[in-house]
């Protein structure tokens, strides 16, 4: 419970900032202050000016909401897809459905995300929206292997089998009694791939295939930065702490939740 609450507290914090920088923000991260370039952490701005004079806080809370949107959409599109596709493919094992399916996963996961990034945003060119679509392409074949390898196993359960017996058909157990028997660990590798899309988003707007100008972007803050740690640390400093602890919470809440929801964890009484 300690580590499910920890982790949880993090991301409710990321996630409250995200939330407020669509109402306020302490600046204008588009506004352009260069008198104020490069100031230290202080009173009027708590975490300092980048190169241009914007609120390094301003532009994580805004960046927040970035990498969150993103790794939630593309969370979101790898279990919209994968589940139903692991679920076929268990229901079919061993037949065309099944082989077509697995061999599909194969060919996504020979190619990285940020290789389908930079294949996407050579015809489509450079976006938040291009970065969903490769993060979240990349997510499906991980759902669709992890949802039809625990699928499998239940398909031998007496349960599933007792279900047959009734008249129910492939769908219908997959709907009814295999996909409640997978929720928990579908939740648990939820938020291990929301940490994983945060990191993705990050390295792909760190070199440039993510949000675009004038969009902040954690990844983009560190890659502006590079050039400037000797004399202005604290450019790398906040956003490269901003994706730490965002991933770190996910990581640490992702085990509070196996332990929680799986039963052989549980401690006995």
């Amino acid at each position: 419970m300690g580590k499910l609450l920890l982790g949880g507290a993090l991301i409710v914090v990321f996630a409250a900032a995200a939330l407020l920088s669509l109402i306020w923000t302490p600046y204008d991260v588009t506004a352009l202050e260069i008198p104020e370039r490069l100031q230290r952490p202080g009173l009027s701005h708590w975490l300092g000016t980048d190169h241009f004079g914007r609120d390094i806080l301003s532009m994580i809370m805004v960046g927040a909401r970035v990498s969150l949107a993103v790794a939630l959409v593309a969370v979101g599109i790898g279990l919209g897809l994968g589940v139903p596709l692991g679920l076929l493919a268990a229901a079919r094992a061993g037949g065309l459905v099944d082989e077509v399916v697995m061999r599909s996963a194969d060919l996504v996961f020979a190619f990285p995300a940020l290789l389908i990034a930079i294949l996407i945003t050579a015809v489509f060119g450079p976006s938040a929206f291009n970065a969903i679509l490769a993060i979240g392409i990349f997510n499906v074949p991980v759902f669709a292997r992890l949802t039809r390898g625990a699928a499998l196993s239940l398909w031998q359960r007496e349960f599933v089998m007792a279900a047959r017996v009734a008249g129910k058909g492939a769908f219908r157990i997959s709907v009814e009694h295999i996909l409640p028997n997978l929720a928990n660990l579908l939740i648990v590798q939820g938020t291990i791939q929301f940490s994983l899309g945060i990191l993705a988003e990050a390295g792909l707007s760190y070199v440039g295939l993510g949000a675009q100008p004038p969009t902040p972007s954690w990844g983009r803050m560190l890659a502006e930065s590079q050039t400037m740690i000797a004399i202005a640390p604290h450019l790398a400093l906040f956003p490269g702490l901003a994706i730490v602890l965002t991933v770190l919470g996910l990581n640490v809440m992702g085990d509070g939740l196996r332990d929680r929801l799986d039963p052989q964890l549980r401690p006995r009484r």
